[in-house]
């Protein structure tokens, strides 16, 4: 079992940039399949990007596609997102999850996720 934190959200003014983190306390991530969710108020959570064990392959969701992208460090087992050109519409509480099943090609389905972080604010300004 493993329990992703993340750190890196904040309030930033439309057109900027945040990076998000995740780690896993007194764990790699490194050998799960990880995603990022959000959620806004008054919607479902959503996917945002994922990427699978070794970082060979990743997925977006159309909204975020040439502006996020998702990396890995294995060596530091931790996962991040690079979120650029940042729009009001991206607001949202943003969740990282460890997929456990060793999946090539990572899911974007929240359910295919087995452990879920408290999630952290991000809020763009217009």
């Amino acid at each position: 079992q493993v329990q992703p934190v993340e750190s890196g959200g904040g309030l930033v003014q439309a057109g900027g940039s945040l990076r998000l983190s995740c780690a896993a306390s007194g764990r790699s991530l490194s050998p799960y399949a990880m995603g990022w969710f959000r959620q806004a108020p008054g919607k479902e959570r959503a996917i945002v990007a994922a990427i699978n064990w070794d970082g060979g392959r990743t997925r977006y969701a159309e909204p975020v596609k040439d502006r996020f992208t998702i990396s890995r460090d294995n060596a530091k087992g931790t996962v991040s997102l690079q979120m650029n050109s940042l729009k009001p519409e991206d607001t949202a509480v943003y969740y990282c999850a460890a997929d456990a099943s060793h999946r090539g090609i990572p899911s974007l389905t929240p359910g295919a996720y087995d452990y879920w972080g408290q999630g952290t604010q991000v809020t763009v300004s217009s």
